[in-house]
């Protein structure tokens, strides 16, 4: 990179990776893999909430489907049809792998990988503005989701919403 000051800081980011974590986030500090993944849930929740009333639509849209995936693979960690090491990259295959343990039906994991193939897309690559009715609309969804995923489970205490 030419621009020195680009350079200096992708390497204090890089750094700052490398570096033993001091000041973590309040709520993540937990050794459970699952927990984990429900707390930055719950994070990405609570982030979007206050988002939305700031008129961040497309952020909003983009945490409420990570929230969504997250709380996916916190119900798999926690029913034991996934390692906590494991990682599934591709959404289709996450919503999938979520009916095929029953946490919904096939035609539900089908709805959300088009939902989120053809909206999450196109509001991300902004092929598509997001809209205010969208983001309130997703930010519904993940939570009600995520408050069925978690009431499910043998740890709703730990939810941290």
């Amino acid at each position: 990179m030419e621009n020195d000051a680009v350079a200096e800081a992708l390497g204090a980011a890089e750094r700052s990776f490398e570096r033993a974590p001091e000041n973590v986030e309040e709520g993540l500090d937990v050794e459970d893999a699952e927990l984990v993944q429900l707390r930055r849930a719950c994070r990405l929740l609570d982030a979007a909430s206050y988002l939305l009333d700031r008129g961040y639509y497309t952020v909003v849209i983009e945490s409420s489907f990570v929230a969504i995936e997250r709380t996916i693979q916190f119900r798999l960690i926690h029913d034991g049809a996934m390692s906590g090491s494991e990682v599934i990259s591709s959404h289709r295959r996450l919503y999938q792998r979520g009916a095929e343990v029953g946490l919904y039906d096939d035609a539900f994991a089908d709805e959300l990988a088009e939902l989120w193939n053809q909206n999450r897309t196109k509001t991300y690559y902004r092929l598509g503005i997001a809209t205010e009715a969208q983001a309130e609309a997703m930010q519904n969804f993940a939570r009600e989701l995520h408050r069925h995923l978690v009431e499910e489970s043998r740890v709703p205490y730990e939810c941290i919403c």
